[in-house]
């Protein structure tokens, strides 16, 4: 196998990897934030007394989940401008 077909390979494979972590990454955040605000709306509709300090920790929670995204897709990010893969080919 010559070395521009396993280039070819390193880089087909890197890109389905990078679809891969930004698709559930993204898909993870959403479920996350859909399940997390359903139940904070639950949780005021049955105690509304309490809603300033759920809306912190949903603020706070909102803010993780969005990170742990951002972080996957600078991560895939990386992958895609500067494959480390690539210079072990040397």
């Amino acid at each position: 196998m010559d070395k521009l077909q396993l280039i070819a390979q390193i880089q087909a494979a890197t890109g389905i990897g990078i679809g891969l972590m930004i698709g559930l990454g993204a898909l993870g955040a959403c479920v996350g934030i859909g399940i997390m605000c359903s139940r904070f709306l639950e949780g005021a509709a049955r105690q509304p007394e309490l809603m300033p300090q759920l809306q912190t920790k949903v603020f706070l929670l909102l803010g993780l989940i969005d990170a742990s995204f951002i972080i996957g897709l600078g991560i895939a990010m990386f992958f895609a401008f500067a494959n480390p893969l690539l210079g072990s080919l040397g």
